[in-house]
């Protein structure tokens, strides 16, 4: 895997997150009756089914609340999500062992792609696409297009670039789920989701060797480590769908910065959080002989 689709794997993933269950912390507020700005209760449960591994069960809440909803765009991105959540868990992405890993990190994915399952992610993401555009073109400020514009870009570069190896093609949506976001948190600065994607590619441009962060600079892209760890925090702090993936974001970060203590506390959070999912009581399994030594 080439530096860029290293960027691209970190934006992918700063999107993928499944929302904490809904409880009074979680409630946003209401933005024109947004259902990206809510907290409303079908769409909590299917982004908690998908993060406890449920996908069919996820995609089927996510189908009925559509239906009703036929012009959300949030809906189809969510179902897009769906697809590219699953599709990387099913090739052993989300571990400490693939992140971790210098070779396994940069060489990617090895297994195939399910095709049905590609074809089903570009249907929801382009369906999303297309509504936030029509939105947007209407109300060039309206928050939950640019949220949703985000994802998508963030979903499409990362798949264009992980899954069909396309890293170059895959930075001009790099770029567009960066503009995006620039503009979403300029007309709604509490979006704190969207410091996901900016303190993960913050975080891994700013720990890219030096020629490389050069020639990723010609290109418009630059890094800052200690930026990114700060964005992610605020993500942990104050987030809402993306919250939980920030945690495990911000634990593999502070793996890497040699903060045991703290990647542990994260992760007990999340294992407590969502216990059906298994991936985080092994990583904490993974990671307590190395504490102890």
């Amino acid at each position: 895997m080439s530096p860029f689709s290293k960027v691209m794997l970190f934006a992918l993933l700063s999107i993928l997150a499944g929302p904490p269950a809904a409880s009074a912390r979680t409630v946003l507020p209401t933005v024109g009756g947004s259902s990206a700005f809510q907290s409303l209760p079908e769409i909590e449960a299917a982004f908690r089914l998908m993060y406890e591994l449920r996908f069919s069960e996820a995609r089927t809440r996510i189908a009925a609340w559509q239906k009703l909803h036929p012009d959300d765009s949030f809906g189809y991105a969510a179902f897009a999500a769906t697809y590219l959540f699953e599709e990387l868990y099913q090739q052993g992405v989300f571990t400490s062992a693939f992140f971790l890993d210098d070779k396994k990190f940069l060489e990617g994915i090895e297994g195939r792609p399910d095709p049905a399952r590609g074809r089903a992610f570009m249907d929801a993401i382009h369906r999303a696409q297309d509504l936030a555009g029509k939105r947007l073109a209407a109300d060039a400020n309206d928050p939950e297009s640019l949220f949703v514009l985000t994802l998508a870009g963030g979903m499409l570069s990362n798949y264009t670039s992980l899954i069909e190896k396309r890293h170059l093609a895959a930075l001009k949506f790099v770029r567009e789920a960066e503009a995006y976001s620039a503009r979403l948190l300029a007309v709604q600065p509490d979006m704190l989701d969207a410091y996901v994607a900016l303190g993960t590619a913050n975080y891994i441009i700013g720990s890219l060797p030096s020629y490389k962060q050069f020639f990723l600079r010609i290109g418009g892209i630059k890094g800052d480590r200690a930026r990114g760890i700060s964005q992610l925090q605020q993500t942990v702090s104050g987030g809402h769908y993306l919250r939980p993936f920030a945690k495990i974001m911000l634990a593999l970060v502070l793996l890497r910065e040699k903060q045991p203590q703290r990647a542990r506390m994260l992760l007990t959070e999340l294992s407590s959080e969502f216990p059906s999912n298994p991936l985080y009581r092994k990583e904490l399994d993974l990671l307590t002989p190395k504490i102890l030594r």
